[in-house]
Parts: structure tokens; sequence; C-alpha cells
């Protein structure tokens, strides 16, 4: 497995949040984390991403300990894509997808004609590359997902932590993106979102990670753990399960 979790538990003060959780990712897989509000979602992927120490439990990637490795060796391995980013500054497109090489020189150096080339390349996966020297922050927010994909892509790390990469998109834009995200797992990548929509999961997910209160209540093949009674317990809703030619679809229970 690229990533493991052991046992890892966390607390704010004296509040736990995450209890003992325990969870792998490998290869070429989409790992889709379902649970609502206040389950423990973001401050899972701040221990994944090496910004809370405090944890209990371990966490390794590729065999090692994630709290023993270096800013820039975490980078190699883990790559980030939040919801949104709103830069300070008016970096263009270009310059965006450039942050993600950082790893490869040394922070006071400019980049240089390799990284442009990598910055370029994961422009033109997410097919962005008409977009280089336009503003990011006058982007639409579909757009601008893409970049952030790109961004991460330009790290050349195997495993993407992606929070809700979907949330704020309008629906064609929303598929856009997971669609990418299924199609970089299938070149071998290991993707690890969130999101609160099930059907998202359901669709294009592996596995799913589902958290309550901050425990593991369910965890395995996306077909087999993702059902009408966890999506009760996980969200207080009863829902339907259709089977269509192209799949199931899941619908909520509307009061009348």
């Amino acid at each position: 497995m690229r990533i493991s979790v052991e046992n890892l538990s966390f607390s704010y003060d004296e509040r736990p949040v995450l209890q003992n959780v325990t969870f792998a990712a490998g290869e070429g897989e989409v790992l889709s984390v379902l649970g609502a509000n206040g389950a423990g979602k973001s401050t899972l992927f701040r221990c994944l991403l090496g910004n809370l120490f405090g944890y209990t439990g371990s966490i390794t990637v590729e065999g090692q300990d994630l709290r023993r490795l270096s800013p820039r060796k975490r980078a190699k391995k883990i790559a980030y894509i939040p919801q949104s980013h709103r830069p300070t500054f008016g970096y263009t497109v270009l310059d965006t997808a450039l942050m993600g090489t950082t790893r490869h020189r040394s922070p006071f150096l400019s980049p240089g004609k390799e990284q442009e080339a990598l910055a370029w390349e994961a422009l033109a996966r997410v097919g962005a590359e008409q977009l280089a020297l336009r503003d990011f922050s006058c982007l639409s927010g579909g757009e601008q997902q893409l970049v952030l994909l790109a961004r991460a892509l330009a790290q050349q790390a195997d495993i993407l932590v992606m929070d809700e990469p979907a949330s704020s998109l309008d629906y064609g834009n929303q598929l856009r993106v997971l669609q990418m995200a299924r199609e970089l797992a299938a070149e071998g990548y290991t993707v690890i979102l969130s999101t609160h929509d099930p059907q998202q999961a359901l669709r294009f997910s592996d596995r799913v990670l589902a958290l309550a209160e901050g425990r593991v209540v369910a965890l395995g093949e996306v077909g087999e753990v993702l059902t009408r009674d966890l999506l009760r317990r996980l969200y207080h809703v009863e829902t339907e399960f259709y089977m269509t030619p192209k799949g199931a679809v899941i619908l909520p229970e509307v009061r009348e």
C-alpha cells in the first residue's frame, strides 16, 4: 500500500476528533471519505498532509513514517488539492502550476526550463494550457479547480489528497474534475478525496471510508459498504437505491 494509517487518534485540547482510525490506500485507486460535518474528515486530511503531528498511532507512506519525512520529502510523495484557493497576489495560471514544482529546486531559485516544462505538461494534462497567461483569480471555479489539479500533478507526487474538490462547482465541472480523478487513478495515482455527495462516491470511487464522530464506521468496496443503512447512520436521512444500466442511483426520500 502507498499510504497506511494505523490506530490514528487526534484531539483538540481535551476533545477527541479522530479515534483509532485505520485504513490504507494503494496504487491506482480512488478512496472516498464520507461523513457529516464534524465527522473528522478535515482533521484526517491535515494529519495525512503533515500539518498536524500531535496524533497517536501511525501514518506511513511507502513504508516510511510520515513524521520522519522532511517537508520536501513529504511533498515528493503527497500533493494536495484544496476546495478553493484565493491567492494574495495576481498570479497567472502558469505561475500557479509552477508552484507545484517547488520541491524540485531550492526555494531561493527561480523556475528553470525543466520546471516550466513540467508546469506546461500538467496544464495540458487537465486541458488548461490555453489559460496559462490568464490571471488565476479571474477564472471560473471549475477552471480554478483544474489548475489546482495541474499544480498537484506538476509536483509529481503519487498520492493526491483532494478536499471536497467538487463542492463549489456546477454540475458539469463537478463531473469533469471527478472524471479526471478517476483517470489519474487509472494511470497509477492514489487518490484520496472527501465528498458530501454519496452519489459521487458511488460513481467515481473504488472504496469508501466512512467516518462518524471521528471513528471508522465503514470501510470497503463502494458497492458493498455504501448502503441505505450507512447513509442513515451518517446523515440521518432515508434513501433508496435504484439500479440502472449505468449503475446504481441514490434518491433521497422527500416528505410530501
